[in-house]
Order: C-alpha cells, then structure tokens, then sequence
C-alpha cells in the first residue's frame, strides 16, 4: 500500500498533558493523522504501563505503544516555576492543549484553561474528565469503572442472579470522543479564528456506547429495561441470542426478520423449513419461541464452531462464532485493513500491534515512530517549537528543571 506524502494532521501541534489511558489514547489517534504531539513528562518517576504495572526494564511496554506511539517527549520538572514557564511557552505555541489531569491540579500550575486562553485566544483546550466539567460530581476521579457503574447496562449485561458485567470500553469510546471534539473545535476555529474548550468524559461516552438501552428506556421506560433477560427466555430466537458448539464457543443468531432468515438457518441447522411448530414469524416469536430456542440450542451443540462457521458463511446467514484475541491477531481481515500491524520494535523483535480504526483514502494514518522514552526529544521541542539556545537548554538542564536529550 502506498501512503501520500502528507497527512491530514501535519501541521497541528499538541501539547499533551495526560495520566490515563483514555487521554493518551485521544493524543495518539491524533499523531497517528501526522499531528506533532509533544507529551509533557517529569524528569523521574515511574511511568506505568502493561495494565497499570511497572514494564520490566528492556520489555515491550505495550500500554504505552499503544497510547503514545508517533509522539514526542519532554521531560519539565512542573513543580518548580522555571519548568512551568517552560510548559506554558509551550501552550503558547500551541494549537491544541490535550489533558486529563483534574481542575485543581491545572489551575495549581497555571496550565487551565482561564489562564492559558488569555495567553492563546485560538487554542483548542481539550480535557478527558470522569463525569463532565459541571454538577457536584465534576471532580470525582476519572475512573472507568465508576462511571459505567452510572449507565444502567453492568446490571442487565450478564445473566440472571450472575453479578453485574463491567464491559471496559469506556475507556476507548471517551479517547474517540476527545479526538472527535478537537477537530469538531478546529473546523469552526477555521471559520471564526476562536479557540474553546472541550471535554469528553468517562461518564458520558460509557452513556453514549449504551445509547440505544438509554434511549429506548427513556421513550417508553418500564421495568423491562430494567432487568436481564435470560438467553433461553428471548423474545426473538433468531437475534441476539448466543447457542453453545460442541467444542464450548458460542454462535450468534442477528436476524430479526425471521421470514426472511428462516429458510436459510433451517436448512442449515437440519430442521424442516415446513415444521408446523415454526413455519410462520408469529409461531417462532411467539407461541413457540421458547421451544424454538431448546431446539436451537439442541441443534447447535451437536456440532462444532467451525463446522457453523462455514455453514452460516456460505449460507450467507446473518450469524458467526463468538471468537477469542487469538482469531482477531491473525485475522486477514484485520491484517488487510491496517487494524493489526507488525512492526519490528528494537531489542523485542517482531511484534503485533493495534493499528488505525480509520479509513482515509489520500491521507491515511501512519506509525513512524513508537512511544518515546521519557524527555527523549526535550532539546529538539525547545530548540524548533521555543528557539531556545544550546545555552539555555544546558542551563535549565544543570538546574535539574529539564533533562539532557
């Protein structure tokens, strides 16, 4: 595949103040367009990664591949005035301020956005926060779990009497939703020349990945909405419920119009499309759905995942089998449209790599560097972005206020 020279993001600058995940993540898919994103780090400390544990020295930290490949790194010690002054030069320069940290903890260091904004009228302030930047609950801690705790679906995901099901994608969905924002606020900084601020929070995209529930329980509410429904009571045998194989994995059945699915999933699952017990839609949704379902569930088990993978495949059928993280690796699927990547990574060798979401046809995303070392590139961002000298930089890195790249 051949890439264009350009891309989209080229020439924006980012400067990234983030811990979590979900900021990191919304600073790479902007690096990952040709954004120059230049995360902010202090001099020492331990930098976490691979699920929030320290990576061993000289392993494959693939949290932070993940969340800051085709950054930069400055290493600035904030906590002396010198370093913030260095930060702040930097949001000067800068067309978008990318953070997760809290209200207070920004406000403490000047880099808020009352104080930043007067500094750069068209800066784009973008922050991840846990609930939102207003209501009482605006400083509660950004933490994903707490906030899918608020969407109403963990209780009716799983079965009933098993616990609540934490489904982990808030996470993601607010890094999308941060990204989404920042260029929604560059359009109209290109057409009115005003910066704003925006915010993604843990609370509402969690909300937004459960929209349809929400949305349906907020037209017609009703205690349905309310509970989990057990896979062998489904108001539909045919979509959204899971039928064991013979070797354990899980088949999903998504066909909702049943009159035009059934002669299809009958013939392959071996049952009569005439069968007086489930020749019309009414019968097989109504009267007969719950025989309907242990005839399935019969059916299904008496052969393996594979054999239904092909089966529903070369049917056409609107099914396919639960898979693991191993199928998604090797997908060619996946492999053909840049969603898994190989990429050599030095000292480790070959490794597979989460790769671009995104689509683009003349601009696409790129990986040209992995996640950086700490401050790997302080002298180069204060040489090119700042103009500082060779002398000023060695200054502020024997004061121990930056550290020597």
């Amino acid at each position: 595949m051949e890439f264009a020279e350009n891309q989209a993001l080229e020439d924006l600058l980012v400067v990234e103040l983030t811990d979590e995940l979900f900021g990191g993540v919304a600073g790479s898919m902007l690096a990952d367009f040709g954004a120059r994103v230049v995360r902010v780090e202090t001099p020492d400390g331990e930098r976490l990664g691979n699920g929030g544990v320290a990576a061993p020295e000289g392993a494959w930290d693939y949290e932070a591949e993940l969340a800051h490949r085709n950054k930069t790194s400055i290493a600035v010690d904030t906590t002396e005035e010198a370093g913030r002054v260095v930060v702040r030069e930097l949001i000067d320069k800068a067309d978008v301020v990318l953070t997760d940290w809290t209200e207070a903890r920004l406000a403490a260091h000047g880099f808020d956005y009352a104080s930043v904004h007067p500094r750069n009228v068209k800066l784009i302030y973008a922050r991840g926060s846990g609930f939102g930047p207003k209501g009482p609950d605006a400083e509660l801690p950004a933490i994903d779990e707490l906030a899918a705790a608020r969407t109403g679906m963990m209780p009716i995901m799983q079965q009933p009497g098993q616990p609540p099901v934490y489904a982990g994608a808030g996470v993601m969905y607010t890094a999308v939703m941060l990204a989404l924002g920042i260029t929604i606020a560059l359009h109209h900084r290109e057409e009115s020349g005003e910066g704003q601020e925006v915010d993604a929070s843990l609370f509402a995209s969690n909300m937004y990945g459960a929209s349809l529930d929400v949305q349906a329980f907020l037209a017609m509410g009703g205690e349905r909405f309310l509970q989990p429904i057990d896979r062998m009571d489904a108001g539909n045998p045919m979509s959204g419920v899971l039928y064991p194989s013979a070797d354990g994995k899980w088949v999903c059945l998504t066909m909702p119009d049943t009159a035009r699915w059934w002669p299809g999933l009958s013939k392959v699952v071996g049952i009569d499309e005439h069968d007086e017990r489930f020749d019309t839609h009414e019968k097989r949704c109504g009267e007969n759905r719950l025989l309907m379902i242990q005839v399935l569930e019969e059916k299904f088990r008496s052969q393996p995942s594979a054999h239904w993978k092909h089966e529903l495949t070369a049917n056409q059928l609107s099914a396919d089998v639960i898979e693991e993280f191993d199928y998604v690796a090797a997908d060619p699927q996946a492999q053909r449209n840049r969603y898994i990547l190989d990429v050599d990574r030095p000292g480790v060798g070959t490794v597979k790599t989460v790769g671009f979401p995104i689509f683009m046809s003349d601009t696409p995303a790129r990986l040209d560097r992995m996640a950086p070392a700490r401050g790997q590139h302080t002298g180069q961002i204060l040489q090119d972005v700042l103009d500082y000298s060779e002398e000023q930089i060695g200054r502020l890195a024997d004061q121990g206020i930056v550290n020597r790249s």
